[in-house]
């Protein structure tokens, strides 16, 4: 029991990690695309208020979301295989 408990905690530490990455990384590549369709196009209003807009409904996104299965499918993969594997 404790073995898996240390398990999980090195687990979270590392995929605590691995989703600061995947968000910060996916958050640049979202405001980077966001300039690039600013300036291929004639916009309306100022830059920085587009860029601001765009990355507010990038925070309400699905894709945002999912990154949480980052946390989710290893730790439920891992905790399958304890039972599996201990009392099947």
């Amino acid at each position: 029991m404790i073995g898996a408990l240390r398990l999980f905690a090195g687990a979270f530490i590392l995929l605590s990690v691995v989703y600061v990455w995947l968000s910060l990384r996916q958050r640049w590549r979202h405001r980077r695309e966001l300039e690039e369709e600013f300036d291929a196009g004639d916009g309306d209003i100022p830059r920085e208020d587009y860029i601001e807009q765009g990355m507010r409904e990038y925070e309400h996104s699905l894709k945002r979301k999912l990154i949480l299965g980052v946390y989710i499918v290893p730790l439920l993969v891992v905790a399958t295989l304890i039972y599996v594997m201990n009392f099947m």
